[in-house]
């Protein structure tokens, strides 16, 4: 089998869109995602639409609504994934699982969330159900409420360290003052982002609001295409490595601050790259909460267990650091609609791949790795990507 090449891509801003569902925000994508890549929508041979949905909306069959929005795509062959916080990554790996196995040639992936249609009360009991509800369904504060635990599991062994949860706030945010998609485009310096106050309240343990990531509306496409296919397009973008991990969905059941499906799935990505961590350009990576991000330094490699935080505060995963780490400015920044996260991420990535990032440019960019996960690092999805031209 061979793996596809990411031959075009479309995002729309995120944030607190017009558009009233996910059939509207996939239109927005869908064929210009198309036009991107330079494919017509008869040659599109499979559509894969990650939405999470479980509420947000009262329409499901998520996948169906692809055509609905553009009735060019009527026809085409069409499925729907979920995989909580995951959910766009998995239809980027079922579509490229599609062409490698050589059922079809060109794939159209498409991301996407409606979370702001609902009052903003109800939004944390929908995003729980990503949790082991038996268990932790009844969480106070929602998903906040249960990376509040792991933080303050994790200050109880490595000491307090919510200033460089704010050194974490602080970059993002930066970053994304220089992403025209982010929904947050507006700075916060250190001070604001370590003092609790009226505009940035305690959420749920130690966790501030800045540090966690925003309640979003988006959609995010990618064109897939076989190599003969891709070889007579202006741009692909292939994947070095791709791997996938699970771990249990119970916290019960496993150090949560550990995040060990997160330390294989890098493990095996880099593995299959032939590849250490310091050899990437950047990494873009699932930052639903500082702390999230921080606890995957140590998965990535980039420190022992206990000792992330460390990376932040050595300034290694800032812009002008060895290795950027969310120069989109992360799903801090950029906005979190849970669908769309995992291609987006991907999106991010290979604009910088082929510099069309703008402002967020990494000068130089030739290997960007990208990690998603599903709940509590839960479902674990880990890209590397090089430009092939």
């Amino acid at each position: 089998m061979t793996d596809p090449l990411i031959v075009g891509w479309a995002h729309t801003k995120f944030g607190k869109a017009e558009a009233p569902d996910t059939m509207a925000l996939m239109a927005e994508v869908a064929l210009p995602a198309l036009e991107h890549a330079g494919i017509a929508p008869d040659a599109v041979d499979g559509i894969f639409t990650g939405v999470y949905n479980n509420g947000f909306q009262r329409q499901d069959f998520q996948g169906a609504l692809v055509a609905m929005g553009s009735p060019e795509l009527a026809g085409v062959p069409f499925m729907r994934t979920e995989n909580a916080c995951a959910t766009g990554s998995a239809a980027l790996y079922a579509a490229a699982d599609f062409i490698a196995s050589g059922r079809g040639k060109v794939a159209l992936v498409i991301g996407a969330e409606k979370m702001t249609a609902i009052p903003i009360a109800d939004v944390g009991g929908v995003l729980l159900s990503a949790s082991f509800v038996a268990e932790e369904g009844d969480t106070p504060g929602g998903f906040a409420g249960v990376f509040g635990r792991i933080t303050d599991s994790y200050f109880q062994r490595n000491g307090d360290r919510s200033e460089e949860l704010a050194m974490i706030a602080a970059k993002n945010h930066e970053n994304g003052t220089r992403n025209p998609y982010a929904h947050m485009q507006k700075a916060f310096d250190l001070a604001f982002c370590n003092t609790p106050s009226d505009k940035n309240p305690l959420v749920a343990g130690p966790l501030r609001r800045t540090d966690c990531s925003l309640v979003s509306d988006g959609a995010a496409a990618i064109v897939l295409a076989a190599p003969e296919v891709a070889e007579t397009l202006t741009r692909a973008i292939r994947f070095r490595a791709r791997a996938q991990v699970g771990d249990m969905l119970a916290l019960s059941r496993r150090d949560p601050t550990e995040f060990a499906g997160a330390h294989r799935v890098w493990g095996k990505a880099l593995d299959q790259a032939g590849l250490a961590i310091t050899d990437l350009s950047l990494v873009e990576t699932h930052d639903c909460f500082t702390t999230a991000e921080m606890i995957e330094y140590e998965a990535m490699g980039l420190a022992p267990r206990g000792q992330g935080w460390r990376v932040i505060r050595e300034g290694t995963t800032r812009m002008d650091g060895a290795l950027p780490v969310n120069p989109s400015g992360g799903l801090k920044s950029r906005g979190h609609p849970i669908g769309a996260t995992g291609v987006s991420q991907h999106v991010m990535a290979a604009m910088q791949l082929t510099g069309d990032a703008g402002a967020m440019q990494v000068p130089g960019a030739e290997l960007a790795g990208v990690f998603n996960m599903g709940g509590t690092a839960v479902a674990n999805y880990c890209s590397i990507l090089e430009r092939e031209k």
